[in-house]
């Protein structure tokens, strides 16, 4: 019986080793695969009988131990897209199970999990990494604009145009002169975008009131237009309202036209309104001469030149779609070629109690088992998840050194296991022999 034990032992540890060699072999071809978790190798002894009087050899069998929560080294990229995390936690990826008609994919219901941050866009517009799998996130919605954070989606990137927007409020700051050097209306030009996003000027033309120093009278035109679309008198310090520090707003009123003006409270808002006809219908602005009683915006202090100091309006002309990229926080990014820029995805990332038990799959992929624990979507950075490294990649995890000596190993004992069958089978035919 010892002798046909030691030759089921060895023939078990000849199959344990194998398997050891077979994880090995797949750690080294994986050294270089992107988010490659390696997975070791763990021995476990059967034994049949065991006490005090006596030991049976058993057997040993060889059960993989995964290493899927152990960081692998994060390496830059020069690709936008690309995203490592650091820290516990993955990328939650679908699965083409088909396409349409039109060559739209259809996706497996069946999520997957991966550390594998290579994402690039695809021809039909998705993100997906080296492996074909496709990166969720919570996408925006055609409706609202805003993201759907109820649920998870593949990331498409679309490459429509930015739509304008028209302007609907310009802020000037600047100080008109005390004394200016002479009776010659100033003029103020004010750049806007119109309702079809193309540009236009809007000409402030003001004129101090003779005989009070701290009264203007302000002129709203367009360029090729004789008549003005509204006037207005402004009023600084003590002028315009006893409330008012000099050269300060102290008052905003009406004088002719299509213009309104606010009425003064000390902090409010100093603003005048106007509305303009560009040629597609009636567009009201808003012009923010800064705060009442404060001295941020429109001024009249010493001096006889007028000085601008900032002008800005909120209009965006129209523009098209330029680049893609990730954000730190998990944002995709669309930017246009007007300098504008839109949120179109945000990437969470999924974490498990116990990630070591995930199922292995086809493409640096992981499926949720019972052990793993349930998939929990966050936050990057946020409770416990690994935070995002953008222009970087996650690589394998696999230490090539030490790997060679797990082989150099698994190979003497596979060896010796060898000669433990050899010598037993020497053994038996020698019991056989003593019969002649």
């Amino acid at each position: 019986m010892s002798l046909f034990g030691a030759l089921n032992t060895a023939v078990s540890g000849l199959g344990a080793q194998a398997a050891a060699f077979s994880n090995i072999g797949d750690n080294i071809a994986n050294s270089q695969t992107t988010g490659f978790k390696g997975v070791n190798t763990s021995f476990e002894d059967y034994l049949t009988t065991s006490n005090s009087q006596v030991n049976e050899s058993g057997a040993v069998v060889a059960r993989p131990d995964y290493a899927n929560s152990l960081q692998g080294a994060v390496t830059q990229s020069g690709n936008p897209l690309a995203m490592a995390i650091t820290g516990q936690g993955f990328f939650t990826v679908s699965q083409q199970s088909g396409a349409t008609t039109h060559g739209d994919p259809v996706f497996s219901s069946q999520v997957a999990y991966t550390r594998a941050g290579d994402f690039t866009v695809n021809n039909n517009g998705f993100l997906v990494n080296s492996a074909g799998n496709f990166l969720t996130g919570y996408v925006q919605d055609s409706a609202t604009g805003l993201l759907n954070k109820n649920v998870l989606k593949p990331i498409h990137i679309g490459e429509s145009g930015y739509a304008p927007i028209p302007t609907s409020e310009v802020t000037l700051s600047a100080n008109l002169p005390a004394t200016p050097s002479s009776a010659t209306p100033i003029i103020s030009d004010v750049p806007v975008i119109d309702a079809l996003g193309q540009s236009k000027t809007v000409q402030l033309s003001w004129t101090q009131v003779a005989g009070t120093p701290n009264a203007w009278q302000v002129a709203i035109s367009t360029p090729g237009s004789a008549t003005p679309l509204g006037t207005a008198n402004v009023t600084f310090g003590t002028a315009g309202n006893p409330g008012a520090p000099d050269g300060t707003p102290g008052s905003i009123t009406a004088a002719s036209g299509a213009v309104t003006g606010s009425t003064f409270v000390t902090g409010n808002p100093a603003t005048l309104g106007f509305t303009a006809n560009f040629g597609s219908g009636s567009q009201v602005i808003s012009l923010n001469l800064g705060t009442y009683g404060q001295a941020g915006g429109l001024t009249q202090f010493a001096g006889t030149d007028y000085n601008p100091r900032a002008l800005t309006q909120n209009g965006v002309a129209p523009g098209s779609f330029s680049s893609v990229s990730a954000q730190t926080n998990g944002d995709i990014i669309v930017n246009f070629d007007n300098g504008q820029s839109r949120t179109v995805a945000h990437v969470p990332i999924t974490t498990f109690a116990n990630p070591d038990a995930l199922q292995r799959l086809s493409g640096q992929a992981f499926d949720a088992t019972v052990t793993s624990g349930s998939p929990q979507v966050l936050q990057a950075g946020a409770n416990g998840a690994g935070a995002i490294v953008t222009n970087a990649l996650e690589a394998s995890n696999v230490d090539i050194a030490a790997e060679f000596t797990k082989l150099i190993v698994a190979q003497r004992a596979y060896s010796a296991n060898t000669k433990v069958v050899t010598t037993a089978e020497e053994m038996l035919q020698q019991t056989i022999d003593m019969k002649r």
